[in-house]
């Protein structure tokens, strides 16, 4: 079993900085594209990321270009 996530911050996009933390998790608002790059270093586009779930993802940054979700929450 995993441990539950316990804490969250809002993330604000940026095509040159990292997170404060790595995520475990990301929760967005609304519905849209959202370019990332993962804790690997890879980056990946998600062309219709889904509203009101938790999308289980370790991020290290979420680009600004190109990224049309809103309400994004960092999760871990």
């Amino acid at each position: 079993m995993r441990d539950p996530i316990e804490a969250g911050f809002t993330i604000i996009k940026s095509d040159s900085a990292d997170l404060s933390k790595i995520t475990r998790g990301i929760y967005v608002a609304g519905t849209g594209i959202l370019r990332v790059i993962l804790a690997d270093g890879n980056e990946v586009t998600f062309p219709a990321l889904a509203a009101g779930i938790i999308h289980e993802m370790r991020v290290r940054k979420v680009l600004s270009t190109g990224t049309t979700a809103s309400g994004i929450i960092g999760l871990y």
